[in-house]
């Protein structure tokens, strides 16, 4: 008799999208207060649209850079199911090394999915060191990949847990 045994295991996705391309018109901004330029006013809601008829709404976690808040209300109007839902503005998501996301991420509750709106070289870093290799060169301003991890707590974060899922890039909607 041949007995099949089946562990149960659940995983963690990961939503990151990268905020959208950002103005560089006004020399006195800081790096915190630039806002979008046309592109990046663009690309948002355009993602948004995109995004509707992939994933379901959810609470985002997001970068409290202007750029980044100016992505998720650019998300929300192409999103409307968006609006409405208990977002969270995190400091400790204005960072540029994926050891700082690293680190956020273990220390979340065993909550899931998570979706951030960041920042690169950060994102790209944590796809490719969640991923266990490069398969990113570089997550483009709006960028999204979703991530399927092979954990059951966020606090197991490991890097080579990952496994890259559908990735959008507005260039790709532009066609």
């Amino acid at each position: 008799m041949v007995q099949i045994l089946f562990t149960t295991f659940m995983a963690k996705t990961l939503y990151l999208l990268r905020h959208a391309k950002s103005a560089w018109d006004d020399p006195t901004a800081s790096d915190r207060e630039r806002g979008l330029n046309r592109r990046g006013r663009r690309n948002a809601p355009q993602m948004g649209r995109a995004l509707a008829q992939r994933i379901a709404p959810q609470p985002v976690h997001v970068s409290p850079a202007r750029r980044a808040q100016l992505t998720l209300g650019g998300l929300q109007d192409g999103w409307p199911e968006l609006q409405g839902l208990p977002h969270v503005t995190d400091e400790a998501l204005y960072v540029f090394s994926a050891g700082d996301l690293v680190d956020w991420l273990r220390s979340r509750d065993d909550e899931g999915p998570l979706f951030l709106i960041g920042h690169n070289p950060a994102f790209t870093e944590l796809v490719n060191w969640l991923c266990g290799e490069s398969v990113l060169d570089n997550l483009p301003t709006a960028g999204f990949v979703a991530l399927s991890l092979s954990i059951d707590a966020w606090a197991d974060l490991q890097a080579g847990c990952g496994q890259l899922g559908e990735r959008i890039f507005p260039r790709e909607l532009d066609q």
